[in-house]
């Protein structure tokens, strides 16, 4: 059975920093690639990033968070990180992580909340 749980979340100010993780059983995780998504309420699911798997493990990421955040990935911990700087009250949201297993196959942890306000 997969499972992605995140951590890292909370409450930081304006400005501040969060590294968020996302572990993953239950899946060959060096295999995948790995997404993190975000979601207001009220609003859509968002991409934020991604990080492929191979040699390398490209990176690709949201405009809204291009040069601000920065994905990575540890194959020997199964874990996946979003390190998130210069936080703005708009990134306030719930955070997912999601492994793509085929075209009809994903699955997603429970998220972790983020809020940015002073």
């Amino acid at each position: 059975q997969v499972q992605l749980v995140e951590s890292g979340g909370g409450l930081v100010q304006p400005g501040g920093s969060l590294r968020l993780s996302c572990v993953a059983s239950g899946v060959s995780f060096s295999s995948y690639a790995m997404n993190w998504y975000r979601q207001n309420s009220g609003k859509q699911r968002e991409w934020v990033a991604r990080i492929n798997s191979g040699r390398g493990s490209s990176t690709a990421y949201a405009d809204s968070v291009k040069g601000r955040f920065t994905i990575s990935r540890d194959n020997a911990k199964n874990t996946v990180y979003l390190q998130m700087n210069s936080l703005k009250s708009e990134d306030t949201a719930v955070y997912y992580c999601e492994v793509q297993i085929s075209v009809d196959i994903s699955y997603w942890g429970q998220g972790t909340q983020v809020t940015v306000s002073s």
